[in-house]
Parts: C-alpha cells; structure tokens; sequence
C-alpha cells in the first residue's frame, strides 16, 4: 500500500477525471456501436469490468468479465442466444505499459447437436423425428439429457503477442479442458424459478488452474453464460436527442427520477465471459513488478466467409470460414467507440489496437460530445454547455496515460484501455461508492480528509458493476475536472504527461457551467442495480417466460 499512500494526493482528486476520462465520453455501454458490428450481435461486444474481487475472501483475485451479445429479449427463442463458433473472443492485459498485450485469454465455442449430432429425436409411427426445440423437457443439471444443444467452449491462456505468442490451455482443477455453457435462461418451467436456475448457472462455474502463474498462485475461476444487463442508462431519451432539459440532468434530487420510464435495459439480458486469477498472475514479474496494468478485450472473425443455399444437416452449417483472423470488435473504456469516436471512424476503431491510438486523438482531444450536448439541451448554442480548454488536455491525460497515483502505470505509451492499480485493496459492495474514487473524495470532503476514506477501489482505478461511470464521464465532459483543477492546476491537466506540445488553461474559467458541471447526471442510478457479491458479479438473467 505504500505505492497508493505516497501518490494519493493525486489520486484522489484526479480520481474525478479518472472517472471522467477513462470512460472517455460516454453515456451508454458499447452496444451496437458501429456500422459493421451491427450485422455480427455474437461478436459485438458491450461491457467490459476489471476490478479487485470483493468477495469474501477473494481479494487477492482480480476478475475480468467481458460481456457480448447485447440487449437479449428473454424470450428469443428457440435458438436464444448461442455464442458463434467462428469467432475468437479475447481478454488481453497489458503489464508493463508499452500498450502491447502481455496475456491474453483466448476462447472459443463449439455447439453440437445431441444424439451424436442428429439432435434429440422422438418416435413419430415408425419414424425417428427430430425435435425443433433447444430443449425436450426440464433441465437442472450440467449437460442435461434434455438440451438438444450442448454449448462447450475452451480457454487458452496466450503469453506475448496475441498471435505468435506461447500458448497453453487452461485446465479445470478437476482435469480436462472443455467447459459447459449453461443453456439460456428459456423460462420457469424449463429450469425452475430465478434461484433454481441459479443454482444451475453456478454448477458451471469452475475452478482452473492458470498456467505459468507463481507457485500456489495458479488456482481460478471461470464462467460463460447469461446474466441479466448490468449496465444502467436512460438509453431511449438519451439517442433522442438528449430527451431531458438541463435542470433534470443537473437536479441531484432526480438521479433516478429517469429509471421506470421504461427505456432502461435491465429488462435485457446480455452473455458473460469471466475470468477470476490471482492479481500476482496478471502483474509484470508475477507481482514484483508495476502493480498497474491495462487491459481491453476483443472479438475477431476468419477473414473469408463461403456460404452455401445447401447447407449439412446439423447445428450453423450455412457458411464455411477461413483465413487469418480479423478484429471486428474492440472495448476497454466503456462507449469510447458510441459517442467519441466519429461515424465514419467507428468500424476502423474496432479493428485497430491500443498501440496505434493516436491516430484517434482528436477526438479526445477536441470532442464533439459538449457541443452536441450544447446544441440540444444548451438552447441550440454548441458553445453553452463545452469547456474552452482546448486541446482537452484533461480529457487526454486520464484517457490515454491514466492517472498518476491512481492507474498510470510507470511507463505509459498513450493508449485507450482500462487500467487497474491491483496494489489498492477491494471494498464490499455495500461500502462502495457508486461515483468510484471520485464519489469518495468528494464524500469527504476533499483530499485533506482521505484518512477518513473508505473506497478508493472503484472508477477509474478498474471498473465495477456499481460504478456509475456514465455520470462521472457527463461531468467530465462538461468540464467538472477542470473545476476541480482550479486556477492553480492542483491536478496537473494543463498538460500531458511526455506530450511538452501539448497544453491548455484546464481552470474554472473554462467551464460554462461552473460548479454545476459536478452535478450532471442521466437520471438514471447505476448503484439501484441488482448485482451478486460473489464471482461472476452479474446478476441471473430475467426468464423467457416471465
């Protein structure tokens, strides 16, 4: 703890950017972000969490949970929702700050047909018939008799570069590599109520051992399967033009005022891939080294794709792939590529890499989102609501480098990526403070007052489920860092660490809201939401029946 009590007087405060910037600007998760990613769902991914665990007795773990396939109508059957066998999903980290992955956790799905891949079959006369269904009767127990679809998947763990690195797979602690994916939540009758199916979902959590982890170190956990969205935001009114006046989105009194209008998504359900290893796992030197690390995931498809009018009797047989595989997909901070990114850049940033993002900076560094919100909200003035700063140096400081003390590691090549300090300990979910650092900072009453301090484990130091990252990245849109700032750049944000060209007067002068830019909000709480506070974190899905 020694690294966060000697930096905390910058941590603290810059937590308030920190919760602004690492999200970048961004109101919602990533779903159906851009042009291309909107003709693939199963590789579209829409969350993305890393954060010390904070269940009991797990807080020497860091789990990462990557979620795909968003905005899943319970009832969608009767294929639900299936993960794509031609597609690579990926984890990567990165530990030394270079923006190059270090690890990388690889998986990939497999869905075969019961029966020996002619699918459960009933005697119709003298006939075997197969059944339409997902399921021919209920189903409590792993790899039921009655799935018609059995839903595998394997997990490779990568050391180096994502394709010419040394790879070794993740085996069960039980032995053998393949896993079971729960089958989807169908409905009460299939698999019981939400704590029967539950207790089914939980059977599929495993314990693994990672290889090449420290001695006594190597033991994990591992989960893929349906869970409700976590991710709270008043998404209808906020693509309509921000449906909202200013004084509702400044009113604290209002911060859930927004949420039973019905254009939530927690009546959603999206899939998760979680990984749960030890923190010395993840770290350079097997935690010798910098305690910070980053990391985003991805999602690639084969580059050629041959389909045919006369597909095989059998389960996604229409197309046939091949060739190197491409990124179509790419998430660290959440809705970098929604709401910053411009439309005619979006795809192109979903197939790019961390180490390549500068070719992105002026979107951070001279965003849109304000005057937007200037022009819709701010009496049709683009200059009412944006902060004169420009380049937003206080934007690119947490953005790209991260924040000194809290998640900058030591040596940083600007990069986008959600970055961890694995040396500053968990806190329960009821003791978290749904604003991250920022939230606890301002709870007591300033950085003077941090001994008194409960969390600094939350945004932007990670991500939790409870974090309410879309109203600390609002209020560092509008400019509440440099509020925070203030004439004398308390934080540091008139520059950019290792960028001498580039600077700004990051100060309340700035800020045409003032003090106000503190209370912005979506109306919308993100800490009301329902959540485990164990592994995997994410709550059981809503039932297709229900």
């Amino acid at each position: 703890m020694k690294f966060l009590k000697t930096s905390l007087h910058c941590a603290a405060v810059a937590a308030v950017c920190a919760g602004a910037a690492m999200i970048s600007p961004s109101f919602a998760s990533s779903h159906r972000e851009a042009p291309f990613i909107t003709t693939v769902p199963k590789a579209d991914n829409t969350d993305f969490y890393m954060f010390r665990s904070y269940e009991t007795g797990r807080s020497d773990y860091v789990t990462l949970i990557s979620n795909y396939l968003p905005l899943q109508d319970a009832y969608g059957g009767p294929n639900y929702f299936k993960m794509d066998p031609n597609a690579l999903y990926e984890i990567h980290v990165d530990n030394n700050g270079d923006a190059k992955e270090d690890i990388t956790f690889q998986f990939r799905f497999n869905n075969t047909l019961a029966n020996s891949g002619k699918g459960v079959e009933l005697a119709i006369g003298n006939k075997m018939v197969a059944i339409p269904l997902t399921q021919a009767g209920a189903i409590n127990s792993v790899n039921s008799p009655a799935s018609n679809v059995r839903e595998t998947f394997t997990v490779n763990m990568v050391r180096g570069d994502r394709r010419k690195g040394t790879v070794a797979p993740v085996p069960k602690a039980a032995g053998g590599n393949v896993f079971d994916k729960p089958v989807d939540y169908i409905g009460v009758k299939t698999f019981g109520n939400a704590a029967a199916y539950e207790t089914y979902a939980n059977a599929h959590v495993q314990n693994v051992n990672f290889p090449g982890c420290p001695a006594g170190k190597t033991a994990g956990k591992v989960f893929v399967g349906q869970r409700q969205e976590g991710f709270a935001v008043n998404l209808g009114p906020i693509f309509d033009l921000v449906n909202a006046t200013a004084a509702q989105i400044t009113d604290p009194t209002l911060i859930n005022a927004f949420a039973g209008n019905g254009f939530g998504i927690q009546d959603k359900n999206v899939t998760t891939m979680a990984i749960e290893i030890h923190k010395d796992c993840l770290t350079a030197g097997n935690g010798t080294g910098d305690p910070v690390i980053g990391a985003w995931t991805t999602a690639s498809m084969r580059q050629g794709r041959l389909l045919t009018n006369t597909p095989a009797s059998g389960h996604q047989t229409s197309e046939k792939t091949g060739g190197a595989w491409v990124q179509v997909s790419r998430l660290g901070n959440p809705l970098v590529n929604e709401v910053v990114i411009g439309l005619r850049d979006k795809d192109k940033f979903n197939g790019s890499h961390p180490s390549n993002d500068t070719q992105f900076l002026d979107y951070v560094s001279n965003p849109t989102l304000p005057a937007l919100l200037g022009l819709v909200v701010g009496g049709g003035n683009a200059a009412a609501l944006a902060p004169t700063n420009l380049p937003r140096t206080d934007l690119i400081t947490t953005f790209l480098t991260g924040i000194n003390g809290v998640n900058k590691p030591t040596t940083a090549a600007p990069s986008e990526m959600l970055r961890l300090n694995t040396a500053i300990a968990p806190v329960a979910f009821a003791q978290q403070n749904r604003l991250g650092v920022a939230g606890e900072v301002l709870r007591v009453g300033g950085v003077a007052n941090l001994a008194n301090a409960v969390d600094l484990a939350g945004f932007p130091n990670g991500r939790r489920p409870k974090d309410d990252v879309v109203d600390i990245a609002l209020v560092a849109m509008l400019g509440g860092l440099c509020v925070i700032n203030g004439t004398n750049n308390a934080l540091g944000l008139n520059g950019v660490p290792g960028v001498p060209s580039l600077t700004s007067t990051c100060a309340p002068a700035s800020v045409p809201l003032g003090a106000t830019s503190a209370a912005v909000h979506d109306g919308v709480d993100q800490a009301v939401v329902p959540f485990l506070t164990r592994f995997p974190y994410l709550n059981t899905p809503l039932a297709g029946s229900q």
